[in-house]
């Protein structure tokens, strides 16, 4: 079934799947309450379809939220983290440092969620889970981009360098998730110390 839906200023969208509005619902209850505690059954009532949609669509839970976790990556991680960082600084090491510039205003937000690759790994916590394989690739990919500006900074070790920003980020997220209003800020003075015993110039 197909749902025809308006948009804010009165214009009709294009009609939008089952399957699209379960993802949706999946992803806003996922995103703001973890996968361990969202049920099929409030993904279907959220989304208003049947049972028989989801499973149509998904045939387990499992399924659901592999699909999450590469929406996630989609909207979090390539739409925000990377377009975003790399539109607030020029030079690569500005790049680094924007991340925890944009975890500042993240970290303000009354919506704000955590990262959902830890958060769905450590929910899982069995290694052999395709769930929790999948969220650590996820975090390997933002590794990857971080070794890439590393790279382009002219470190030595990119590889040693993306491992470190990437333990200062998450440190930052679990810190904000405790409530230190200034955890990202915390983080990104570490950020500028660790560039320069690379020997990079803020």
């Amino acid at each position: 079934m197909r749902v025809t839906t308006t948009g804010s200023d009165g214009s009709r969208r294009l009609p939008e799947s089952g399957g699209e509005r379960i993802r949706r619902a999946a992803y806003e209850l996922f995103s703001r309450n973890g996968v361990r505690d969202v049920g099929v059954d409030a993904v279907i009532a959220r989304a208003g379809t049947a049972k028989m949609t989801l499973y149509r669509n998904f045939p387990s839970k499992d399924d659901l939220i592999l699909d999450f976790l590469r929406r996630r990556e989609r909207l979090w991680t390539e739409e925000w983290l990377q377009h975003e960082s790399q539109l607030r600084g020029t030079r690569p090491q500005d790049q680094l440092l924007a991340i925890f510039d944009l975890f500042s205003e993240w970290f303000e937000r009354p919506d704000f969620e955590g990262c959902a690759f830890l958060t769905t790994m450590m929910a899982v916590n069995d290694k052999g889970s395709p769930v929790f394989q999948a969220s650590v690739a996820h975090l390997a990919r933002i590794r990857g981009y971080l070794r890439e500006l590393a790279e382009a900074a002219g470190v030595a070790d990119p590889d040693q360098v993306a491992r470190q920003w990437h333990v200062l980020m998450k440190g930052s997220i679990m810190a904000a998730h405790e409530g230190d209003a200034g955890a990202a800020s915390a983080a990104r003075e570490l950020g500028v110390l660790l560039l320069r015993a690379h020997g990079v110039p803020d």
